[in-house]
């Protein structure tokens, strides 16, 4: 598996899952409210959520490509906000191509607003950190609208595993 199969494609595949999840909440009676909506008081709020979905692909390129990224600083104050931010990034990914990105064995360096470093290879990057992180969030997102009580479920959290399904259930 290249390093792209890996992260880009990992990350398109996944932000349609949170655009996905948005549309529902947009039904939702609660609506744009669901952004404030949170599973605990010391954690982030459902736009913080949503709007770290966005990022966090596009704050891989410059580690992983020649490409720069500009993060969203503010979260959506709508959910349809939250979803044009999601398609922005989408359409960024669309257009890396798996030519773009450096060896898995190239080193990155991540550094920390808090002052933490480390030092990684490319692979290490995606598997230990970015892609964790990418789905803490999405897993967190999922999580709230849940508890808010939206008619989700697991078909919900991974659709891109319907193109594979060869027998539906009984």
């Amino acid at each position: 598996m290249t390093l792209y199969d890996q992260s880009i494609a990992v990350f398109r595949s996944r932000i349609d899952t949170m655009i996905g999840l948005l549309t529902k909440a947009g039904a939702h009676p609660k609506g744009d409210a669901l952004l404030e909506s949170r599973l605990a008081d010391d954690m982030h709020p459902f736009a913080n959520q949503a709007r770290f979905v966005a990022n966090l692909p596009g704050e891989a390129l410059p580690r992983l490509t020649k490409r720069s990224f500009s993060s969203y600083e503010e979260n959506a104050a709508t959910l349809a906000g939250a979803k044009t931010a999601l398609s922005e990034t989408a359409a960024l990914l669309d257009s890396v191509t798996p030519d773009e990105l450096v060896a898995p064995d190239e080193t990155v360096v991540l550094d920390l607003p808090n002052g933490m470093e480390f030092t990684l290879t490319a692979e290490q990057y995606v598997r230990d950190w970015s892609l964790p992180n990418f789905y803490f969030h999405l897993t967190t997102a999922y999580a709230i609208l849940r508890s808010e009580g939206l008619d989700i479920g697991k078909i919900d959290f991974m659709p891109h595993m319907m193109p594979y399904m060869t027998k539906g259930p009984s």
